[in-house]
């Protein structure tokens, strides 16, 4: 799925009617932490796979 940017400043333009411009620096920093978390839970998963196969 590509997205251009007018479909990302239509989805920018949504997030902040939703959330408001206060809430949004939050929101991000939010999201950047879950998505560092998820790529390291990917890493130990394949970790766990690596060493189930030794």
């Amino acid at each position: 799925m590509n997205l251009g940017t007018p479909e990302l400043l239509v989805i920018l333009v949504i997030v902040l009617l939703v959330f408001g411009g206060a809430k949004l620096p939050k929101l991000a920093r939010s999201l950047g932490q879950a998505q560092k978390e998820f790529k390291t839970g990917l890493s130990e998963g394949d970790d766990d796979d690596n060493n189930d196969k030794s």
